[in-house]
């Protein structure tokens, strides 16, 4: 129609400055997040599934703009009423929410997982704040997908990949075995393998690990799979079975990427499996999966995929309206889109938000602790095997040596260096102390050794080969907070148990003429005779790791603002939270006695007509359609007589003036409509429409 196609310049300007503010408010608080993730997204294969989300999350809102457009001016007359509505204060609450929860995140050992489910929250604030409840209900699904930003838990993530090594491992093998190839199941290194024996050739070995399980792939199809359930055309049944069904059919290609990969192999030699496992990575199974799966699901359960233009029944009643009205009162279909107003009130909601962001970002706090480091952190010799002894201090009482750097060690868990220092004691006395930094350009390739020491055993084989004893987390530095986690596991039967203290740095490190910024893990490692002794090692350990964090002399300080709230986040939270749940509380016996007021007032009215009309809109919102045209099918049921839709549109309005119904836009297809909802209390609807039906008869 005519109308949609003109939106008036005043309203493109006033809706562009308030998006352009909630942009600029979110990029602001969580750009160094987005920074690290992008970095990780690139570099990690783990991380590689984030890559799509941005470019999903924009499509997702691109398509629901018709409906943005629709319900970011929509204005009830229950909330033009209030001076503060309702949704405001939710608003300013879930933005405080979001603040405190990523202020206490840095204080802990996950700081970027905190952050990234603080998003959502601020986002959500930030919408109910600047626009309405209807926006932010159209945007729920977007917004929620920012969840799958979340780093996956390392833990889980190899925990699972052990039984998926597993059945991929006897499932090829099977499969070869079948077709007659000469292929033998072993262990290398912990996990499965298939060794291949070529004709006339050498035997070719290919590992079933972490990367090659389908974890990968499973991790980046729930992306898709998400979004393919969400867009799809369907009942809530069917998206839950093509999402179920997606996961077991990704893991079945992968399965079937293997044993192609093997065949290559056979045939060619090999460098054909190594090429082909890179060609036919994670991406190209995650999007052939994506593909398949959509087009069975669409002519299986004959669902579409992309959005179809609304089909409603022809009206009459619009026609030659879009000059004065946005939508057809009897159909609900839109005619023009409102203007966005922007009004003083508008203006001091943005500078007020924006001066608070701007705030809180002069107060921000990092990540990962930046540190400056030594000036000399890497001089390796031609050889690469020297390392300076000057990127760790001087511990009163120890001597500190170089030991070696574990090229092994870096080539198996993909690090850029492993470097392996030790403090011995001066005076003979006592075990010494192992140092070990690792660094690499991605936070998410360096694993904590309970990770490394449990679930990569389990992962790779069979039962762990340690026990945990002790997990916890422990502060390194006050301000800025670093924070180092104690680990302590017993290897078998044996009587020593070793005991570790280890955290994270973000620093830049000279490996020659320049400097380049990456993560290190820096680890301190010690002996106890027994489970008895695990504090006071770890009471040895913490005044070590306190004096190597301090000479690595962190960047920025915190604010004394900032460390108190994130020492006392999860109390301020938890107050929070409390204050949330009592205004929700209220709010709800607020509408519930308003609609039994409204009860009241319907059994008072004394016009029969306008009690019936009033029962027809509870009827009709039962459907999915409750607009105009809808109620009047309702009535006419109820009556067995119809009324004029000009007429039922008067009473609906002098109706939404009493507060007796309320005017809504809801999506239908991503296309904006316009209903009527009831807002009164029927205490058992069937008996009130016997009784309405028997008062019908006796007029």
């Amino acid at each position: 129609m005519k109308g949609l196609n003109n939106f008036s310049l005043s309203s493109r300007m006033a809706l562009s400055i308030k998006v352009a503010a909630l942009i600029m408010a979110t990029t602001a608080v969580y750009y160094q997040d987005f920074i690290i993730l992008g970095n990780e997204a690139l570099r990690s294969e783990l991380m590689s599934h984030m890559l799509a989300v941005p470019f999903i999350f924009v499509y997702l809102v691109y398509r629901k703009r018709k409906i943005l457009r629709a319900v970011m001016p929509f204005e009830t007359t229950a909330s033009e009423k209030r001076l503060v509505p309702f949704y405001e204060i939710v608003g300013v609450m879930f933005c405080l929410l979001a603040f405190l929860l990523y202020w206490h995140g840095s204080y802990t050992f996950y700081p970027l997982e905190f952050h990234i489910v603080s998003l959502p929250l601020f986002l959500a604030g930030a919408i109910l704040l600047l626009f309405n409840v209807q926006t932010l209900r159209a945007l729920a699904f977007p917004i929620t997908f920012l969840l799958l930003l979340t780093p996956p838990p390392v833990g889980i993530v190899y925990t699972t990949s052990t039984f998926l090594s597993s059945i991929a491992a006897e499932a090829t093998y099977t499969i070869l075995v079948v077709i007659g190839l000469p292929v033998e199941l072993t262990n290398q290194y912990g996990a499965p393998a298939l060794v291949l024996q070529r004709p006339r050739s050498s035997s070719i070995p290919f590992v079933i690990g972490v990367a090659s399980s389908g974890i990968y792939s499973l991790i980046g199809f729930a992306v898709f799979a998400f979004f393919a359930a969400y867009i799809i055309r369907g009942k809530i049944w069917q998206k839950t079975i093509v999402l179920v069904a997606g996961f077991p059919f990704i893991y079945s290609l992968n399965i079937f990427r293997i044993i192609f990969i093997l065949l290559l192999g056979y045939q060619y030699g090999i460098e054909a499996p190594t090429e082909a496992f890179h060609f036919f990575g994670g991406w190209v199974l995650i999007f052939l999966g994506t593909f398949i799966l959509m087009s069975a699901s669409s002519k299986i359960f004959k669902i579409g995929i992309f959005r179809e233009k609304l089909q409603l029944l022809q009206c009459n009643h619009n026609q030659g309206l879009e000059e004065t009205q946005n939508y057809c009162w009897v159909c609900g279909s839109l005619l023009k889109y409102m203007n966005v107003r922007f009004s003083k009130r508008d203006l001091f909601k943005i500078v007020t938000f924006l001066i608070c962001v701007a705030l809180i970002v002069t107060i921000e706090v990092p990540v990962f602790a930046l540190t400056e480091g030594p000036a000399q952190l890497i001089l390796f010799s031609p050889s690469g095997e020297q390392a300076s002894t000057e990127i760790l201090p001087e511990i009163s009482g120890y001597t500190l040596y170089f030991i070696y750097r574990d090229k092994s060690f870096e080539e198996t868990a993909g690090l850029d260096a492993a470097l392996v220092y030790q403090y011995n004691p001066k005076n003979g006395s006592g075990t010494p102390i192992s140092a070990t930094i690792e660094m690499d350009n991605t936070r998410s390739a360096l694993h904590g050794p309970e990770v490394s020491l449990i679930t990569w055993p389990e992962t790779h084989g069979g039962s762990p080969k340690v026990t945990q004893l002790d997990l916890r987390d422990t502060r390194l530095l006050q301000n800025p907070p670093i924070i180092g986690r104690f680990f302590a596991c017993q290897k078998g039967k044996s009587e020593n148990v070793q005991v570790f203290l280890y955290w994270y740095v973000n620093a830049l490190f000279k490996t020659g003429p320049s400097s380049e910024k990456k993560y290190a893990k820096i680890s301190l490692i010690d002996f106890a005779n027994s489970s008895k002794e695990i504090t006071e090692v770890e009471e040895k350990l913490l005044p070590i790791g306190q004096a190597i964090a301090s000479y690595w002399q962190p960047v920025k300080a915190w604010s004394w603002i900032a460390l108190l709230i994130a020492q006392h986040g999860y109390i301020v939270i938890m107050i929070i939270m409390a204050l949330l749940t009592v205004i929700l509380v209220v709010q709800t016996v607020d509408l519930q006695e308003e609609k039994q007021f409204n009860l009241k007032m319907f059994n008072k009215l004394s016009i029969p007509e306008e009690k019936v009309m009033l029962q027809a809109v509870h009827q009709a919102q039962k459907g999915s359609q409750p607009t105009a045209r809808a109620i009047a099918y309702s009535y006419q049921s109820l009556t067995g007589t119809s009324i004029e839709t000009d007429k039922l549109v008067e009473k609906l309005k002098d109706a939404e003036e009493a507060g007796l119904v309320k005017r809504d836009i809801i999506s239908e297809q991503d296309e904006p409509l316009l209903v009527w909802k009831c807002q009164i209390a029927f205490p058992n609807p069937k008996l009130h429409l016997r009784s309405v039906r028997k008062f019908i008869r006796q007029e």
